[in-house]
């Protein structure tokens, strides 16, 4: 049967749902979800495409996919000056990135609706009490006496997403974007002599080649965004994101739209978009084949992410790719591995076998972040920024050795800064070498443990010194495993 007569936007309903959420108000929980109905899409089907397209270039490899941003947002800190510190960090990561790879990034923010998160429990012991456990800003409260869902907390959602968005949208075609001033992007702060120096030596090496192209007359021109021109060094397209984790809001936000002219040759076609977001994400406990969560994102035309941990069977992985990209559209699918360091070796070879005899496009990008969670002897939740690198540079290699090639990175960090000026101390390592005792100092996650700053910019200095040095020819033959464990070897520093 086709999609059109066997899908609809409430059509997972009738499917077993992992992670749901028990409401007590159901009455007013369908209130809320009727007002959601009504209330004006996030994103368009212009941008949704324009991602689509864009992600297909990554997919050929010309161009790098950047997702990246906080664990789970909270209501709290929708404010300006944290909103501008996500944005000017991964503005500070992508230049870096293009300044080592020569590609366009695409930048897929977490931010503007990604609120709920996953648990392993229903419940949680806090202290002599057991509570439901806290499910993210748009479900219930942090607080223990604040645990009950609560429906009207997705509509606080909604109008949180739409104030962060129009805030992002106002920043980047205000000039904060620009080229021309790479300096505003919170640096001020980086306290490591040695990123700053690199940083700023990027920083010399654009300000000499944009006045050379302002010289000969090229200040601007067309950018590799499809559906609708770009300054090259005045703006960039921003795409927002979040895990497809709560369903009804999802549905209530999945709009029937005339697909723009540019993307489809037949006349008046229409299709269903999720107007929540540019893309949206599959997580690894909701990937079920015949789970609500699958079969809500077979019918969707935005472009989507699917989590693959160590649980992920090669013939599950082909079968998901089927149900969900049955017409194995360029863009659509984007696989984002997350096995942990030391079992990437044991699971990524098979897949990418899998993936390649199925002849499905995908793109392949490594969260290098959640398997590798620990306790901390403190017992504070953390990563270890060694361990993080491992994964990703092990990622890198076996994409190269099973001639495939990893086309992006989904990363937790953020650019967050306590009211002294200093970044958050979630994550060990990195060059400024954090260590357990340091981590209390200004751990702010009420979720998982982002990268900071520095760290997050440690990444950015490993992975283009990787595509620049592909890129000049100097990984052939040992030359490329020295490479490896060089990275490797500075993650511990």
């Amino acid at each position: 049967m086709s999609l059109e007569s066997t899908w609809s936007p409430s059509s997972w309903t009738s499917k077993p749902v992992a992670q749901g959420v028990e409401y007590p108000d159901r009455q007013q929980l369908s209130k809320v979800l009727s007002k959601l109905g009504t209330l004006p899409p996030l994103v368009t089907p212009s941008e949704i495409e324009r991602l689509r397209y864009q992600l297909s270039l990554v997919q050929r490899n010309e161009a790098f996919l950047l997702h990246a941003g906080d664990c789970a947002e909270s209501f709290d800190a929708c404010t300006n000056e944290n909103i501008s510190a996500k944005i000017g960090l991964i503005l500070s990561f992508s230049l870096i990135l293009i300044w080592g790879a020569r590609l366009p990034i695409v930048r897929i923010g977490r931010i503007a609706g990604q609120y709920a998160k996953p648990r392993s429990s229903k419940t949680e012991k806090v202290g002599d009490r057991e509570v439901l456990s806290f499910r993210g800003d748009n479900v219930n409260g942090l607080d223990i006496d604040d645990r009950t869902p609560d429906p009207e907390r997705l509509l606080r959602a909604y109008f949180h997403s739409a104030t962060t968005l129009n805030y992002v949208r106002g920043l980047l075609t205000s000039g904060f974007a620009s080229l021309h001033q790479p300096r505003d992007w919170s640096l001020s702060h980086v306290r490591s002599p040695s990123l700053r120096n690199e940083f700023e030596n990027i920083v010399e090496g654009l300000t000499d080649a944009l006045d050379f192209s302002r010289t000969i007359g090229q200040d601007s021109g067309a950018s590799f965004e499809h559906g609708g021109a770009r300054s090259t060094v005045g703006e960039v397209d921003f795409y927002t994101s979040h895990e497809g984790l709560m369903l009804d809001y999802e549905q209530a936000l999945t709009r029937e739209c005339p697909v723009p002219k540019s993307v489809s040759s037949i006349s008046d076609e229409k299709a269903y978009y999720n107007t929540s977001a540019h893309f949206l994400w599959i997580g690894d406990r909701t990937r079920q084949l015949d789970g609500g969560h699958v079969e809500y994102f077979r019918g969707i035309k935005n472009p989507i992410g699917i989590k693959l941990g160590p649980s992920m069977k090669d013939d599950e992985l082909t079968r998901l790719l089927d149900i969900v990209n049955p017409d194995k559209v360029s863009g659509k699918v984007t696989l984002i591995t997350r096995y942990g360091a030391g079992k990437v070796e044991n699971y990524l070879p098979a897949h990418i076998k899998a993936v390649k005899l199925s002849q499905h496009p995908v793109v392949w990008i490594c969260d290098p972040m959640h398997g590798n969670t620990l306790t901390s002897s403190t017992g504070l939740k953390t990563r270890h920024f060694h361990t993080i690198i491992d994964e990703l540079t092990s990622c890198i290699r076996i994409h190269s050795e099973c001639d495939s090639r990893l086309g992006g990175v989904s990363l937790e960090f953020t650019g967050e800064l306590n009211d002294e000026g200093f970044s958050v101390t979630e994550c060990l390592g990195g060059s400024m070498e954090l260590s357990e005792e340091q981590l209390g100092l200004r751990y702010q996650s009420f979720c998982d443990p982002r990268l900071n700053f520095e760290q997050s910019l440690d990444v950015a200095f490993l992975i283009s010194k990787h595509y620049k040095d592909e890129r000049r020819g100097k990984q052939k033959g040992t030359e490329k495993d020295v490479l490896f464990k060089e990275l490797s070897g500075k993650a511990g520093q």
